[in-house]
């Protein structure tokens, strides 16, 4: 992560933020200006809240149920006067896009403050996944369309007693149960195979816009340019994020694409050995997930790389084996 990057990003989101408290500040001032009784109970609760402890220590003739007694009545009547007006308690509070963070890009954890997810995933798209996560407004399970996949069985054809609908039903069930059980250890990581055009792609980006909003990161790289960029970084190329294979073992959701179509030799094969087996380990007690998209087959898989490799997908990915004819004529 270059400093450029995260000083802009910083920059943006201190203007965001200043924005949504001064529409916020814009809200209020225009429901005080048509009821001045919420005005005066803000100013109440605000003047309670200031000089309770003070109140407290300087005079212990007061009491503190009888302050609590007094906060409470005012909230009330808040409430009945904003129900009266049909308008939620939220309404006056600044709208941030992060939860998480309030827009500050940061979050505490234990003692100390670390980047929000929210920024990471900013920084990940502006550095490495640049357009590869662009249609995820597009790429959503709303457009995901079975009647694009022919309900005809040809166990010929497919070498399956299914046909291709129900063969990317059964799919859709395993990624259901993928997103869901997300942060479960013992959930299987993804790999897609098949040929092109059977919505591999499409369904990795579905998969990603929903772990986006659990408030996880994505990571997408395509199998040679994650592959060639790790050897520039061994290589100490100036070109290289310095942090980029950190980010590689430790993104929450790692997609690898084009999986067969870089070209391997002895440093690639340890270095995807290296990134498949830590990612399985989940480091730090950090639950981490893959998705790998081939057109490769299983044997293929095993002709191709080692086994220390191939076993791995099949003892800790659940195959999904797409099938049918190319889905993006029938788009058009």
């Amino acid at each position: 992560m270059s400093n450029s990057t995260l000083n802009n990003l910083l920059k943006e989101y201190e203007e965001k933020r200043l924005r949504a408290n001064l529409d916020a500040e814009k809200r209020k001032e225009d429901l005080y200006s048509s009821n001045k009784r919420l005005q005066e109970i803000d100013e109440e609760l605000h003047k309670i809240g200031f000089n309770k402890i003070n109140s407290i220590l300087n005079d212990s003739s007061i009491s503190i149920n009888d302050l609590l007694e007094n906060i409470n009545n005012l909230k009330i009547e808040k409430d009945k006067i904003l129900n009266k007006l049909n308008i939620n308690a939220d309404y006056l509070l600044p709208k941030y896009e992060c939860s998480l963070c309030n827009d500050t890009g940061f979050i505490k954890n234990n003692n100390s403050y670390e980047l929000c997810s929210c920024i990471k995933q900013k920084i990940f798209d502006i550095e490495y996944n640049k357009s590869n996560l662009g249609n995820l407004e597009k790429d959503n399970f709303d457009n995901f369309n079975i009647n694009l996949y022919s309900n005809d069985v040809d166990i010929d054809k497919y070498s399956s007693k299914i046909s291709p609908r129900q063969n990317i039903l059964n799919i859709k069930k395993i990624i259901d149960n993928f997103i869901e059980n997300f942060d479960n250890p013992e959930e299987k990581n993804l790999l897609f195979t098949g040929d092109t055009g059977l919505g591999k792609t499409f369904l990795s980006n579905c998969i990603a816009n929903e772990i986006l909003k659990l408030g996880k990161t994505v990571l997408y790289q395509t199998a040679p340019n994650m592959l060639d960029t790790i050897i520039d970084y061994r290589f100490g190329k100036d070109n290289v994020p310095n942090n980029i294979y950190e980010n590689i073992l430790n993104v929450d959701l790692l997609i690898i694409d084009d999986l067969g179509t870089e070209s391997m030799n002895s440093m690639k094969y340890t270095e995807l050995f290296n990134i498949i087996n830590s990612r399985l380990l989940n480091q730090n007690n950090h639950i981490t997930k893959t998705i790998i998209s081939t057109n490769l087959n299983i044997q293929n898989l095993f002709d191709t790389y080692n086994e220390r490799i191939a076993s791995r997908f099949v003892g800790y990915y659940n195959i999904c084996r797409f099938f049918g004819n190319d889905i993006r004529f029938k788009k058009n």
